[in-house]
Parts: structure tokens; sequence; C-alpha cells
């Protein structure tokens, strides 16, 4: 395959190359990271980028950066999450590989509502291939639902024909997070 210009142009405003893993060379793929704001969606996107904790406000609008990882380039759009953004998330599906799903895991009052979320952002016809990464974020805090109980709220275990995992982790430490770009990595290389 040789250069090509990306169809996330527009959004990007940047071409992309893309080229066969078998030359040794990377393949940008492209993430949608969403959740409900305060989540820790930005936290885990600087902790991947940089390696440190970077001081973050609401996002409002979005981010998006590239991340190197295993030979892989990953363009992720972290994008807020507030309940009046989100009708805006739609716009960000078009030829999205992956959606990076990050939950708070402390916050049992709004779990529901990001179920729905979820729900209703898979049922969309962009997204029908789009492997699923969840990160069960805030990990560290003594009243966080496990990974089993999360998969159970989020409905995950009805989801057919498409590739998920969940993953717990903790964005202020990195704990999990490469756990689950691992998980990214193999589904990805195998398609």
């Amino acid at each position: 395959m040789g250069s090509a210009t990306s169809p996330h142009f527009e959004r990007s405003f940047q071409g992309v190359v893309e080229i066969d893993v078998a030359q040794g060379l990377v393949i940008n793929h492209f993430f949608f990271s969403v959740g409900l704001d305060a989540a820790g969606k930005t936290t885990i996107l600087y902790k991947l980028k940089l390696g440190e904790v970077v001081t973050t406000i609401p996002t409002i609008g979005f981010n998006v950066e590239s991340v190197e990882y295993r030979n892989l380039n990953f363009t992720v759009w972290d994008v807020g999450g507030q309940d009046k953004i989100r009708p805006l998330w739609r716009h960000y599906f078009q030829n999205t590989q992956g959606l990076i799903f990050v939950v708070d895991s402390n916050d049992r009052d709004r779990i529901g509502e990001a179920a729905e979320e979820l729900q209703k952002m898979l049922s969309e016809e962009d997204l029908a291939n789009a492997a699923v990464l969840v990160f069960a974020n805030k990990q560290d805090l003594p009243n966080a639902m496990p990974t089993t109980e999360v998969t159970d709220k989020l409905r995950l275990h009805n989801l057919r024909n498409r590739e998920w995992y969940i993953q717990s982790s903790c964005a202020t430490t990195g704990e999990g997070l490469y756990e689950g770009m691992d998980w990214l990595s193999k589904v990805l290389l195998k398609s």
C-alpha cells in the first residue's frame, strides 16, 4: 500500500500515511475515547502519551493526540463527556476502528447513564466494526465497583459479533492502561 489521504483529513487537518506492517512501518489507527464527564478520559490519554499525570480541566470540545505503542500509532480523539456535548459524539464515529469507553467505577449513581450512552453509541452504523475497550477507571478508590459489576451494569455480555474487553484501571498511576492497549494492539494486528 502507498500513501493515501485519510477520510479523517477534515477533522484532523492532516493526511495519514498507511503502510503495511510487513514492511516494518507504522499503520495509523483511529480511536475515539469517550465516557461521561469526570471519568478520567483526558488523564488516561495524557498518561499514555506523556507517561505522566497532567492537570486537566473538563474537556469542552476535544483533544486529539497520537500515541505510539508497540509499533502501532493510535490517533486518539478524546471528546468531552458533559451531557450537552454528547449529541456531538456521533460526528466523530466515521472510520473509527476502536472505541475506548472510560467509566468512573466509583460513580454508582451514574453507571446506568453510562450504560445508556454506550448502548446508544454501539447502535450507530459507523461503529458497527469498532472494537470496544472499556476502562473501568478509578479502581484505586475504596468504593469502586469491580470489573465484573461494571461489565454487568454496562450489559457488555449482550454485545454480539463485536470484539470487546474490560480492563480495570487507575489513570493517575497508569495501572491497567498498558494491558488495555495490549488488547487493542492484538485486535488490530489480527484484523
